[in-house]
């Protein structure tokens, strides 16, 4: 992504911000795109890492999540919108 100038954060930290309370516990997205989505490296694409992605859209101010499968032989890509 650098090579083609593209901005990105990698390993950004969301808190976790639940009825007012702000949790111990905070959400680390793999990489943040353009400010505007969010990037998933996975072995295996399977619910828990869908539900991942759509909390991770939910603390941010993302709409859309791109999760990739990189255990296949050819990639697969997998598009949140929240």
């Amino acid at each position: 992504m650098e090579s083609r100038g593209y901005y990105y954060e990698r390993e950004k930290q969301y808190p976790i911000d639940y009825k007012d309370i702000l949790l111990p516990h905070s959400f680390y997205a793999d990489f943040i795109v353009f400010d505007s989505v969010i990037l998933e490296g996975k072995s295996g694409i399977a619910t828990k890492g869908l539900a991942q992605t759509i909390n991770d859209l939910k603390c941010s101010d993302c709409k859309v999540g791109l999760v990739l499968n990189f255990g296949k032989p050819t990639l697969e890509i997998v598009r949140v919108v929240f």
